[in-house]
C-alpha cells in the first residue's frame, strides 16, 4: 500500500524532469506510467497469491515436497526480488527522462509547433505577392496564392450594400475550408469545371511551391495545357485530391488574398475551434499604390492618364469615391485590429510595405514571430537573393525587388496633381499609417524629404 501511495509523486517526478510539452512528451509519461503501473500490479498479484495459498498448498502447485517455513521464506525471497527489480525499473526510468530533458536542452529542440492558419490580407499593389513568398519558402507551410480569384470569377456582386456584404460571406466560407484543407470546395467556382479531380486551371499555381513539388506535381500529359504552370518544372493537371492530403500533412497553412476588405467578417474564423488564426494586413502609401496600378492596369486608368497630362475634363466622382471607399475599408479594417477586441487579441498584425521593403529579413522574422513559427534557413536565403535584383531587373509582377531602391520609385512616376487627389480622398488612413502629405511637387520627388513617419516597431495586437 505504501508504494501505491507513493506512486503518483513518482509520475511528478518524471514529469519535472521531462519539461516537454509536446504531445510526444504526453505520450512518453502515459506509456512511463502504464509500465509502472503494470509492474507494481504484477507485483502485487503474485504476493497476494503467495499470501494466500496455505503452506499444504504450496508443494502441490510447485509438485514437490516443502515444509511450512522453506515456503514462507520463499515467499519473502521473492518479494525482495520484485522489490529490488521494480526499484530498478524506477531508477533507470528516471535517468532515462533526464537524459531525455538535457539532450533536448543541449540540442536547442523546441517542442513541435501548434498547427497555425495565417491569412495575409492585403490589397492589389501593396507587395503582397512579395511578402507571401516569406511563407511560400517555408517548407512546412501549405501556401495558397489569391484562392478567391476563382471566387470572383464565377459569382457576380455588384459593388456596395448587400450584395458586399454577401460576397465577404461567400468568400469567408471558401476561406474557413481552405484553411481545414478541403480544397474540394474550389472545384465548384473553377471554370472549366475539374474531371474527376483534375484541372489545368487552378489560377497562379506556380506562385504556390506546395502545388508544385512531389506528390502533388504528377507526370505531365501530352497535349493538355495547363493555363497556369508550375515554374520550374512541368507537372501534370493538378490533382484536388493530393492537394489536400499535402494540405494536411504539413504543419502549417498560409493563404494570400487581395479580396478580404472588412475585418470584421473574419471574427466567426477567429473563433472557430479547429483554427489558430493569425491575420497579418499589409498596407502601402495609396500614392504608391495608385502609381502602380497605373502601370499594371493601364487601360482602367487612362482617364486618370489624360486629366494628369492635359486637364481638360476633370476626374468622374464616382473613380474618386471609389478611391476614397478603398482608402477607407482599409482603414476601418486597421482601426479595428488596433482596437484589440476580445476576438482578435494576439491575432492581428498591421504591416506596411515600405518597412518590409527597407528591412525585409527583420520584418520576415517579426511577422513569423506574430504567427508562431520558426523560420527556416531556406525563408532567409530567399529573401536575400530577391531583395538584391537589378534595378531594372524587376517586372510589375515580380517577386523580385531591390527592396532599398523600389519603395520610393513611385514618387518620381506620379504627377503631383494625381497625387493630390490621393491626400484629399485618403487623407484620414493616410495619417493612421504614418504617410506624410507632400505640399509641393518638390516635396513629392525630394528623397531627402521623407514622407514616412517611424511607426512602432511593429503593430500587433
Amino acid at each position: 500500500m505504501e508504494r501505491r501511495s507513493a506512486l503518483p509523486q513518482d509520475l511528478r517526478e518524471v514529469l519535472h524532469c521531462l519539461k516537454m510539452r509536446s504531445k510526444y512528451a504526453v505520450l512518453l509519461v502515459f506509456v512511463v506510467g502504464l509500465v509502472i503501473i503494470e509492474k507494481e500490479n504484477n507485483f502485487i498479484s503474485r504476493v497476494s497469491d503467495k499470501l494466500k495459498q496455505s503452506p499444504q498448498a504450496l508443494p502441490e502447485a510447485n509438485d514437490t515436497e516443502a515444509s511450512p517455513t522453506p515456503a514462507e521464506n520463499g515467499s519473502l525471497a521473492s518479494l525482495r526480488q520484485l522489490d529490488a527489480a521494480f526499484s530498478q525499473l524506477r531508477t533507470r526510468l528516471h535517468n532515462v527522462t533526464l537524459q531525455l530533458a538535457g539532450g533536448l536542452a543541449t540540442a536547442g529542440t523546441a517542442p513541435p509547433e501548434p498547427r497555425r492558419h495565417v491569412l495575409l490580407m492585403a490589397t492589389t499593389r501593396t507587395g503582397s505577392s512579395f511578402v507571401g513568398e516569406f511563407f511560400n519558402q517555408q517548407g512546412n507551410i501549405f501556401y495558397l496564392f489569391e484562392p478567391l480569384w476563382h471566387i470572383e470569377r464565377t459569382v457576380t456582386f455588384e459593388p456596395g450594400g448587400a450584395n458586399a456584404v454577401g460576397s465577404a460571406l461567400v468568400y469567408r466560407h471558401v476561406l474557413q475550408q481552405l484553411f481545414l484543407c478541403d480544397l474540394y470546395i474550389l472545384e465548384s467556382f473553377i471554370s472549366p469545371a475539374p474531371e474527376e479531380h483534375l484541372t489545368p486551371f487552378m489560377f497562379r499555381r506556380g506562385s504556390s511551391r506546395s502545388l508544385c513539388e512531389e506528390p502533388v506535381c504528377t507526370p505531365a500529359l501530352k497535349k493538355v495545357f495547363e493555363k497556369y504552370h508550375c515554374k520550374n518544372r512541368r507537372c501534370g493537371p493538378l490533382n484536388v485530391t493530393l492537394a489536400a492530403e499535402a494540405c494536411r500533412r504539413k504543419q502549417h497553412v498560409a493563404l494570400k488574398t487581395v479580396r478580404i476588405r472588412q475585418l470584421e467578417f473574419l471574427q466567426p474564423l477567429a473563433e472557430d475551434p479547429r483554427l489558430d488564426l493569425r491575420v497579418i494586413q499589409l498596407v502601402r502609401d495609396p500614392r504608391a499604390v495608385l502609381a502602380s496600378r497605373m502601370v499594371a492596369f493601364s487601360g482602367k486608368y487612362e482617364s486618370w492618364k489624360k486629366w494628369a497630362a492635359e486637364g481638360a475634363a476633370p476626374l468622374q466622382e464616382d473613380e474618386v469615391q471609389r478611391l476614397r471607399g478603398n482608402c477607407e475599408s482599409i482603414r476601418q479594417s486597421a482601426e479595428l485590429g488596433l482596437r484589440r477586441p476580445g476576438w482578435l487579441r494576439g491575432r492581428y498584425m498591421l504591416v506596411r510595405y515600405e518597412d518590409v521593403a527597407r528591412a525585409p529579413l527583420r520584418k520576415a522574422e517579426e511577422m513569423y514571430r506574430f504567427a508562431g513559427i520558426r523560420p527556416t534557413p531556406q525563408v532567409e536565403e530567399w529573401i536575400r537573393a530577391n531583395t538584391q535584383a537589378p534595378r531594372d531587373g524587376s517586372g510589375i509582377y515580380s517577386t523580385q525587388k531591390n527592396s532599398s531602391e523600389q519603395f520610393e520609385k513611385w514618387r518620381f512616376s506620379i504627377p503631383f496633381k494625381l497625387a493630390q487627389v490621393v491626400q484629399d480622398a485618403c487623407a484620414p488612413a493616410m495619417r493612421l499609417f504614418g504617410y506624410k502629405l507632400a505640399g509641393s511637387p518638390e516635396a513629392l520627388t525630394n528623397r531627402s524629404l521623407s514622407l514616412l513617419e517611424e511607426g512602432p516597431p511593429s503593430w500587433v495586437t
